[in-house]
């Protein structure tokens, strides 16, 4: 897809990967809808933005709203299609996180983290694929994880969560083939962005886990737009492990099993 004019959702957008898509985005002359729950971070987002990007700022819209409520969903629809008319790509990238012992996990964390990574996302389609098919064309991008194919201790939740926004994306695309509308499932690696914890990143540099820049994961998510990857793993060599998890994940069990007794010493860290 040619990104010159297209009408687009960005959920997540003032995070640390969401301002970087935004901006690159506006560079390719799309038009974008910033959502994000806090209205002073989306318009301090917006006005860099307008001020990095020459004439810019009238394809920018900011709708202050939180992806885990219905009514909020129903906002960021209606308003997005009454400012720009049509949209031609939601980007589901919000995301929240828990690195905890799964039974000291909180049950308002648990639900929280399905509501924002696994519930929205599966709303928000819902509601934008109608328009889509009626104009018979549009692209849905769900923004998951390696950890959405190789489940990791002490992520328990936020693993799960992102196996299931993989299984839905490779659902929902069969059942949308030959409509016109189009799935992508991006799959980054760890990031460095304040995403992840201080006690997450000091583990990754232990364990001499690499964490990728979220300019670069933002590049990636664009060109799997413009190329319709329908699957796109970032990273060497998770993207070869995610392989062999699939084939032989008690290999991995065992490739894990020192770095998880290891890795728990950071939870208490936090």
């Amino acid at each position: 897809m040619k990104l010159k004019n297209k009408k687009i959702i960005l959920t997540g957008a003032y995070g640390g990967i969401g301002s970087k898509v935004a901006h690159i985005l506006l560079e390719l002359d799309a038009r974008i809808v910033l959502v994000g729950r806090n209205k002073q971070s989306l318009d301090n987002l917006a006005n860099n933005l307008s001020a990095l990007v020459k004439d810019s700022k009238d394809k920018i819209i900011t709708i202050a709203a939180d992806v885990s409520i219905e009514a909020d969903r129903h906002k960021i629809i209606k308003k997005s299609l009454s400012a720009f008319g049509s949209i031609d790509v939601l980007i589901n990238l919000a995301g929240a996180m828990s690195f905890n012992e799964f039974s000291q996990e909180e049950a308002e964390t648990t639900d929280k983290l399905f509501q924002v990574n696994v519930l929205a996302p599966m709303h928000l389609t819902k509601m934008i694929i109608p328009h889509m098919l009626e104009k018979g064309s549009g692209q849905i991008v769900n923004v998951g994880s390696i950890f959405g194919s190789i489940a990791f201790a002490w992520f328990a939740t936020y693993s799960s969560t992102k196996f299931a926004l993989r299984g839905f994306s490779e659902a929902i695309r069969r059942e949308l083939h030959g409509t016109g509308v189009m799935v992508n499932y991006v799959a980054p690696r760890a990031v460095r962005t304040p995403f992840n914890s201080d006690s997450i990143t000091q583990m990754c540099d232990r364990f001499k886990t690499k964490m990728d820049r979220p300019d670069y994961v933002a590049k990636n998510i664009i060109e799997s737009i413009q190329n319709n990857t329908k699957d796109k793993y970032l990273g060497f060599p998770e993207k070869i492990f995610v392989r062999i998890n699939s084939l032989f994940p008690r290999l991995i069990d065992r490739a894990l099993s020192k770095q998880n007794k290891e890795a728990k010493e950071f939870i208490n860290k936090k």
